[in-house]
């Protein structure tokens, strides 16, 4: 029997799409992210990002020569940012607002991303990550816990004792221990338990009595 030519077709592997610029980079650097998520940072590889992509592999290397190099972009590129704390008229309110998008940006794909990285490499590959990781989610996260705080020694509702380094280390803290340790994707009502059963007694005046609890 005599085989038509086109069997096995499916087989072939798909052509490269072609892209150029920063059409092909964006494509890149979304493809580097959805191998984290899925396959993690030990099974990333630049020919499995060259796929997803639907890329030659050496359209990657040209621009990223290794692979720290081009998850560094990726996470730097994918980040949520962390700007601003909106008044929402006391601390309490201020606090849960920070924390859902601190903890919103912890769970987004670049988060998760991010934490594949941290868990999974090692100590010297990891250092390559610190300033990134200083720059884009520990620091402006900081300044957000910071800004609520001093906010609230202005409005009264912090006293001013309160506003120190170790207070503001508290949230980031017990953020990190409960998903890294515990296994937490911290949902909105233990978001408001820690406001209000650690947060809340932590930084008002002493003579103020215990706020009403929302949602």
């Amino acid at each position: 029997m005599a085989t038509s030519r086109w069997t096995g077709a499916a087989e072939v592997p798909p052509v490269a799409l072609r892209r150029r610029g920063p059409v092909l980079e964006r494509a890149i650097l979304e493809a580097a992210l959805e191998q984290l998520s899925t396959v993690g940072w030990s099974g990333l590889t630049m020919e499995g990002v060259a796929a997803s992509a639907q890329t030659g592999k050496a359209a990657v290397y040209r621009r990223w020569p290794s692979k720290e190099d081009l998850v560094a972009d990726a996470l730097e590129a994918g980040l949520p940012s962390l700007d601003e704390a909106p008044d929402r008229g006391s601390v309490r309110e201020d606090l849960l607002h920070v924390c859902r998008r601190v903890r919103d940006a912890m769970f987004s794909r670049t988060g998760m991303a991010l934490r594949s990285v941290l868990y999974e490499c090692d100590t010297a590959t990891a250092e390559r990550f610190q300033s990134l990781i200083n720059t884009r989610v520990i620091g402006p996260s900081t300044q957000l816990f910071r800004e609520v705080v001093h906010r609230g020694v202005r409005r009264g509702d912090v006293r001013a004792d309160a506003a120190c380094e170790l207070v503001l280390d508290v949230i980031p803290g017990l953020l990190m221990y409960r998903s890294k340790i515990c296994g937490s994707h911290w949902p909105d009502r233990d978001i408001a338990e820690m406001i209000d059963q650690v947060m809340v007694p932590l930084l008002r005046p002493h003579s103020c009595p215990p706020p009403s609890r929302g949602t």
